[in-house]
């Protein structure tokens, strides 16, 4: 059966390959009754999702984010919801993070050409349109030339974390990013979690400092890996949460929008959580 929610979703307004419109949708003909937009490090995107999500009364929105923190030899994606996203200080903090990135992306397309694979960085910023660029999209834009077959290959040699013509960039710890997203109502959430050689002793660092659910029904893993993220989930009384992590990219086999999902109970936990959060605050 189908989810009918799913908590991790992007737009052009950073690596994936819909429009806010298109993407929103794409995820009601799937019959989604509650959608999250989690842009990497930007919330461009949410005015035009809530727009477009007005020809859905039924489908419920919820703002989101992913952040891109660091911690020695890897990094880790924080995802935030229901935060005041509007927040003056988490905006400049964002639009250095997509200042970070154009010139980390600029960079990296300089080394690929030391490497033998020239591409254009104007035709990376053409990819990107209005969104915060990514190495995905100089990963279409390898594509796009002949020199791989679909994004996914250009990670593997050269620009994942340890490829060939990888670039680091500024980012936060993940530490950094949950006080952030707490201190503007935010639930902060630890992405696909299963890459973490130390899952359980990172997640007790993070909940230390308010770590308040991790990613469990996500599409991408094995029913096996999911069943085991649930169990450290419930270990660390975590909310479970989850969703496609659709870009639209065009690699074999991701997939779509309501693939799998947290139940509704997730949403309402994240909810009281936000809540709760708010009126700390006052």
């Amino acid at each position: 059966m189908a989810a009918v929610v799913d908590l991790h979703l992007h737009t052009l307004a950073s690596d994936g390959r819909l429009t806010p419109t298109e993407l929103v949708r794409l995820v009601a003909g799937k019959g989604i009754k509650v959608a999250s937009v989690s842009d990497h490090d930007t919330t461009e995107g949410l005015a035009e999702v809530f727009q477009a999500a007005k020809e859905f009364p039924d489908m419920r929105i919820i703002p989101g984010i992913e952040l891109s923190t660091d911690i020695p030899g890897d990094e880790i994606h924080m995802l935030g919801y229901f935060m005041d996203y509007q927040d003056g200080e988490f905006q400049e903090i964002l639009r250095r993070f997509r200042e970070t990135r154009l010139e980390r992306g600029r960079l990296m397309v300089a080394k690929l050409a030391t490497l033998g694979l020239h591409v254009e960085w104007e035709r990376v910023k053409e990819i990107a349109g209005d969104g915060s660029v990514g190495r995905p999209h100089i990963a279409l834009a390898l594509v796009e030339k002949g020199y791989f077959k679909e994004p996914r290959d250009a990670f593997a040699e050269y620009l994942g974390r340890n490829g060939l013509a990888y670039v680091e960039r500024e980012k936060m710890t993940p530490e950094e990013a949950v006080q952030m997203l707490t201190r503007i109502g935010g639930v902060p959430v630890l992405a696909h979690p299963a890459q973490l050689a130390d899952l359980e002793g990172k997640v007790a660092e993070l909940k230390a400092v308010g770590l308040m659910g991790m990613e469990v029904h996500y599409a991408q893993y094995a029913p096996d890996t999911v069943r085991h993220l649930g169990q450290v989930a419930a270990k660390f009384d975590l909310i479970p949460c989850g969703g496609s992590d659709y870009h639209g990219l065009g690699n074999t086999g991701e997939p779509l929008p309501g693939t799998l999902g947290p139940p509704m109970e997730t949403v309402e936990r994240l909810e009281a959580a936000s809540n709760r959060l708010r009126r700390a605050r006052k």
